[in-house]
């Protein structure tokens, strides 16, 4: 999967990034001086940078996970990728967390790196049942998608996913009342 999401050509990157920031305002997201995380592209990852621009003119705050412990998995967030230099936000804070992914099926299931960060650090979100933040939402290219992903007790689920083609998991529920694609 990581070989496809590399694959996928220069000139489609741009238009499918458009794309998910168009599925993302369709959700009604970010809402204006929210907190966001996201993330800087890593090994073909999609670029939310179109998403930042949009938020930033919104009055959002965006926030970048930094790893703090590499062994024990941990990484905290903070305002400028890489600097640490701003004080970080307690994960509890966000607002909506755009999330990498290697592979996701349409059941909003997500495979990761295979590290566990993400899963470490939103592991409070397991135990919630009313507190809804903050929402975690998976950026991909529609190749990444799988027929089926296995869950573990230890995964953290994604509130969706978001690629060029669609909304999938529990945020396409939230539009229309159903899948949208």
């Amino acid at each position: 999967m990581r070989a496809a999401r590399r694959a996928v050509p220069a000139a489609e990157r741009a238009p499918a990034a458009a794309a998910i920031d168009r599925h993302i305002a369709s959700l009604g997201l970010p809402h204006a001086g929210s907190r966001i995380s996201a993330f800087v592209p890593f090994d073909g990852e999609i670029d939310p940078a179109v998403v930042l621009r949009r938020s930033r003119a919104l009055g959002c705050r965006v926030y970048f996970p930094e790893i703090t412990h590499l062994r024990r998995r941990r990484m905290r967030f903070v305002t400028r990728a890489g600097t640490g230099t701003a004080a970080p936000l307690d994960p509890r804070w966000l607002d909506l967390v755009l999330v990498p992914l290697v592979a996701f099926d349409a059941r909003g299931t997500r495979l990761g790196m295979g590290a566990g960060f993400y899963d470490r650090c939103f592991e409070f979100l397991r135990h919630r049942r009313t507190w809804l933040r903050p929402r975690l939402l998976g950026v991909a290219f529609d190749v990444q998608r799988l027929d089926h992903i296995a869950t573990f007790d230890h995964d953290v689920p994604l509130w969706g996913i978001v690629t060029e083609r669609g909304i999938y998991g529990r945020a396409a529920a939230s539009i229309n009342g159903g899948v949208q694609r």
